[in-house]
């Protein structure tokens, strides 16, 4: 049985082999203060060496080792005056205020410090991080809302939230459902946004983010990201203006922290500053401070999930009890699979292998999406987009393979 994989990408390689830990990156914008005594941090550095040392280039300075955390609420000022001028300077550009902080829903400087490496990663001028993915979403469609631009041509399937979301209107907006074909057609005067995931949660679709964002003309690419991380794609460099992270996925790794984040121009960057603190859906300091020591072991993590992952595929493909396994070319850490029994037997046999919602954690999950991640989507609208009845979802983590494999026969049940 093959491996049904994406046929629309024409920039993947298959396998693991897209993993970057040797690639050399170069931040567009380094933060203040970041010239220590180690030299110039905007030198060309490995995937992995920015990926542990982004966002602490000032400790040695600092006299630290491990990234402080800072929990204020708010902060003194003794000069009303002047702490007046930098609120008005904000509230009118949604620039990082200079000095220290005022307020925590303005900034915060651990959190600080984890957008500036996720924005080193991602290859962007800056990333605004928010206290889910669904927040930061909502974040970028409140924005391009505020100007008139409450339009989005979207590209199923997406997580079921961001579906639901822009399906139900929620926020205003009105969605128009196309394949990549269709984008330019859909596009209108007043479409603020264009929205893909690749791979898609959870057919793992893939799209070809240049030839998308081509068919984006001026309207800014929102590209989630959420599965690949940037160990395995940048859509950044492909055309993408905006690239969405549940962080709580990959980015944190452990399952034990939840937000969101945008990695994007400076430009774009000060108007979701500016949703963040009118809304407050902010990252908590404690979460920020997890994410960006999740981003120091993101390489490894994507590294051997991915192996683990290529490998269950293989011998599902192989299996006469399943009858699809969906893999990206990318590679990744994310398998889907249709058994041909019962998928809800599988969920209920698994024990090594966690039934849960959520992805991207040190250990293995699944779920079946039709019932779970998915469910808030019509059923038709599912169906349409690949999510069929027998589909589940898992997410590889680090165990040994034989061990999850072990699992898994044993819950697929007899030949």
């Amino acid at each position: 049985m093959d491996i049904r994989q994406s046929t629309e990408s024409t920039e993947s390689t298959g396998g693991t082999e897209t993993i970057r830990s040797t690639e050399t990156i170069r931040s567009t914008e380094p933060a203040p203060g970041t010239q220590g005594p180690h030299g110039d941090v905007a030198a060309r550095h490995t995937f992995a060496t920015e990926a542990v040392h982004a966002g602490r280039e000032d400790l040695p300075g600092m006299g630290l080792h491990a990234v402080p955390l800072d929990l204020s609420t708010t902060y003194p000022s003794y000069d009303s005056r002047q702490e007046a001028a930098r609120i008005d300077a904000f509230a009118a550009t949604g620039a990082r205020p200079d000095g220290p902080p005022v307020y925590a829903r303005l900034d915060n400087p651990t959190v600080a410090r984890f957008e500036t490496a996720l924005a080193r990663l991602e290859g962007t001028e800056s990333a605004v991080a928010f206290a889910s993915g669904m927040a930061a979403l909502s974040a970028c469609l409140l924005a391009r809302g505020a100007q008139g631009l409450r339009h989005v041509v979207a590209v199923r399937p997406l997580y079921g939230c961001s579906d639901h979301l822009l399906d139900t209107g929620l926020l205003g907006t009105e969605v128009t459902w196309v394949d990549p074909a269709g984008i330019a057609d859909a596009i209108r005067p007043d479409t603020g946004l264009v929205m893909v995931e690749t791979p898609a949660n959870p057919t793992l679709a893939e799209l070809d983010l240049r030839a998308v964002a081509h068919s984006c003309g001026t309207v800014p690419l929102l590209a989630d990201n959420t599965f690949a991380t940037p160990v395995l794609q940048r859509p950044a460099e492909r055309g993408a203006s905006l690239v969405l992270h549940s962080a709580t996925k990959y980015l944190g790794g452990h399952g034990d922290v939840m937000g969101g984040v945008v990695a994007c121009d400076e430009e774009f960057a000060r108007v979701l500053r500016q949703v963040r603190f009118a809304t407050g859906g902010v990252l908590h300091p404690l979460a920020g401070y997890l994410l960006l020591r999740g981003l120091s072991t993101l390489t490894v993590r994507m590294r051997a999930a991915s192996a683990t992952a290529a490998e269950l595929a293989r011998r599902l493909a192989g299996d006469p009890r399943v009858a699809r396994v969906h893999y990206p070319r990318l590679g990744g850490a994310m398998v889907a699979f249709e058994p041909h029994g019962d998928p809800h037997a599988v969920i209920g046999g698994v024990r090594l292998i966690t039934p849960a919602v959520s992805l991207g954690s040190v250990d293995t999950l699944i779920q079946h999406p039709a019932s779970i991640s998915h469910r808030i989507v019509a059923e038709g609208d599912r169906r349409s987009s690949g999510i069929g009845d027998r589909l589940l979802r898992m997410s590889v983590g680090l165990e040994d393979v034989a061990d999850l494999w072990r699992d898994l026969d044993r819950a697929l049940g007899p030949f």
